[in-house]
């Protein structure tokens, strides 16, 4: 991980950046296909039969850590990053 930046502080906190973005953009995702579910009225019946509702959430949950995803991204040099200063660029 240190030999891609220099640095293994700087390592970390890029991954822990994209593992942030890729976090957001999953719940974004799970609370837009639960949205579909989502009455006001239903009784306590009604929730607990609800089992395409359930297999969503069965399906995320299954899905890997999003700092796996990150770092796996990191270490095949699909991130982009940068740093603050002019002179140093990086992929």
């Amino acid at each position: 991980i240190k030999d891609i930046t220099g640095n293994l502080y700087e390592s970390i906190a890029i991954v822990a950046r994209r593992a942030n973005q890729i976090n957001i953009t999953i719940r974004e995702e799970l609370h837009n296909k639960l949205d579909e579910f989502a009455s006001h009225t239903d009784s306590l019946e009604e929730i607990h039969e609800n089992k395409e509702q359930i297999e969503i959430s069965r399906a995320y949950e299954k899905m890997p850590n999003p700092a796996i995803l990150a770092l796996n991204e990191f270490m095949e040099g699909k991130i982009y990053y940068r740093l603050n200063n002019d002179n140093d660029l990086f992929r």
